[in-house]
């Protein structure tokens, strides 16, 4: 199951994957049930998270419900515990939404809530974060996670971003990052596919983002907190929700 799980990873179109996903995810959910790891965006719990990644697979880190990953887990445990977003009015931008998220932040009835992607099928807007068509200072929220690795101009993106959000907002941009690098690595002259996942670890990626990812944002303006939010989590925590201990999120502000 996990080979044919990342041969249709690497193999299909990244909008027929997410079309397909809705007629199976509700089958696994079912077949998976148990009470070994358990979905805070949802609250199911299962005998078994799926694999997941387009090299190396992690284990246990796909959840069946909503298909959420680590990075997502995290991010609803800090919007739920840490800020107003879910009790207070927003205008909410979610670039590339995620299926985890999309019929919750839907259903948020304080929300005025707008989805832009350029290729996504389940997006309300059809939009190139490097041009994006909003007016300034326009969002209380902007959401945009995974995105800026697949950008060739991420800076131009960055800024996209910080001219739509408003003074006082605030923006969450995750990234995949490794810790260990001082420097992001990227080299435009890479194009192929093949030679693309060699380098940046998928097909899409065009870089890998190392520590100077937070002064890069920095450097459009924004001000960023780089928040380990699992630092105080308990090991128990960590393994019932399966989150990545050390993940940094990204919380910017714009004054």
């Amino acid at each position: 199951m996990n080979r044919l799980f990342a041969f249709f990873l690497k193999t299909l179109p990244r909008p027929f994957l997410i079309r397909m996903s809705y007629w199976i995810r509700p089958v696994l959910a079912c077949y998976l049930k148990g009470n070994r790891f358990t979905d805070p965006i949802d609250q199911q719990s299962f005998r078994k998270f799926l694999p997941y990644g387009y090299g190396k697979q992690r284990q246990n880190v796909l959840a069946p419900g909503t298909l959420s990953l680590e990075r997502h887990r995290l991010l609803w445990l800090y919007l739920t515990k840490e800020t107003d977003c879910f009790t207070s009015s927003k205008k909410v931008l979610h670039i590339a939404p995620e299926q985890c998220f999309l019929s919750r932040f839907k259903k948020q009835g304080r929300w005025d809530y707008t989805t832009a992607d350029l290729h996504s099928p389940i997006a309300d807007v059809k939009a190139d974060i490097c041009k994006l068509p909003f007016q300034d200072n326009q969002f209380d929220l902007v959401l945009c996670n995974h995105v800026l690795e697949h950008i060739e101009d991420d800076k131009q993106a960055m800024r996209e971003l910080y001219r739509v959000l408003r003074p006082g907002g605030l923006g969450i941009f995750q990234v995949p990052q490794d810790l260990l690098r001082t420097n992001t690595y990227e080299d435009p002259t890479i194009k192929s596919a093949k030679e693309r996942a060699k380098h940046f670890g998928q097909y899409d990626h065009v870089r890998i983002y190392g520590r100077d990812y937070f002064d890069r944002l920095r450097s459009v303006g924004f001000e960023v907190s780089e928040l380990d939010y699992t630092k105080d989590m308990a090991a128990e925590q960590l393994r019932r929700y399966c989150l990545s201990k050390g993940e940094i999120l990204p919380v910017c502000t714009k004054k």
